[in-house]
């Protein structure tokens, strides 16, 4: 059966969306995924099941397992808000790693020497924003609730993805937010802020962390937000080993997915291997 697409699907798939609360994030992220389907398909060209199948096999040719089932899923939920159920398309298998890539890691040296560029560079918003992320384990997109009441108290009420969770604010990390604050002049609200007063743009922080590649003497591969939160979970978990624990902090629902962060790298893997001195 033969669907066909117009350009207001995408507004009705955005309002939809919306009334799902889901977050600002997630939304601008599934409009992207269809739109980038859309200019695949043509607009006003019958679709159906062959169609996706066409498209999978396209982004199989262009991008990673894990991002083609990324970008699969947002088109799958549109095709589900269509009711187009028959050309929903099933998303890759793929096998679960037993170590993760060593190449990718960011390593506690190497975010301090991030943060000792920051600072050289005069930006000590960035320096501070890398050490409240890699400290709680916060998503850069719940910085907004870092606030002055939240310094104030030591524990911020974070909203996101349809939960509340408290994250608490190390005492160290307080005493540098409220000195930054006094300094800008900061009384309420958010702390992390443009010259305007708005909640500082994820896209601006990405950009600036990256900037800080050749004078930290780390890879710009290495260098993201996720990667600092990455760091916090594995390193918590190196020193308490409590899973269930670790899920609370991160505010996963599903404890798989912090499973990602207890996976030691292949070179410690190797070394865990040949001392079980199985081959004589």
């Amino acid at each position: 059966m033969e669907h066909f697409l117009n350009e207001t699907m995408i507004d009705e798939f955005r309002l939809r969306l919306e009334e799902d609360e889901k977050s600002k994030v997630t939304i601008e992220k599934y409009i992207r995924d269809v739109r980038a389907f859309f200019m695949y398909a043509g607009v006003s060209v019958g679709i159906s099941k062959t169609t996706m199948i066409a498209y999978k096999d396209y982004l199989i040719t262009k991008y990673s397992a894990a991002s083609v089932n990324s970008m699969l899923t947002s088109v799958n939920i549109f095709l589900k808000e269509m009711n187009w159920y028959d050309c929903v398309v099933k998303i890759l298998k793929i096998q679960k790693e037993a170590f993760r890539a060593e190449e990718r890691d960011l390593s506690k040296e190497e975010y301090y020497r991030l943060l000792s560029a920051a600072e050289k560079k005069g930006n000590m918003r960035l320096s501070l924003i890398m050490q409240t992320i890699c400290s709680t384990g916060i998503r850069i997109s719940e910085l907004r609730f870092i606030t002055i009441e939240a310094i104030n108290t030591g524990c911020a009420r974070v909203h996101s993805k349809g939960k509340q969770r408290t994250v608490l604010l190390p005492e160290p990390l307080r005493r540098k937010l409220k000195d930054y604050g006094c300094r800008k002049k900061i009384q309420k609200g958010s702390i992390f802020i443009t010259r305007t007063g708005r909640p500082i743009d994820r896209s601006n922080v990405c950009h600036e962390m990256k900037a800080l590649s050749k004078e930290a003497k780390v890879m710009k591969k290495k260098i993201f937000p996720h990667n600092l939160r990455h760091l916090f979970a594995v390193t918590y978990y190196k020193v308490k080993k409590d899973i269930s624990h670790l899920a609370d902090l991160l505010g996963h629902s599903n404890i798989n997915t912090t499973r990602i962060y207890t996976l030691v790298s292949g070179e410690e893997q190797a070394k865990q291997i040949e001392f079980l001195g199985l081959v004589p």
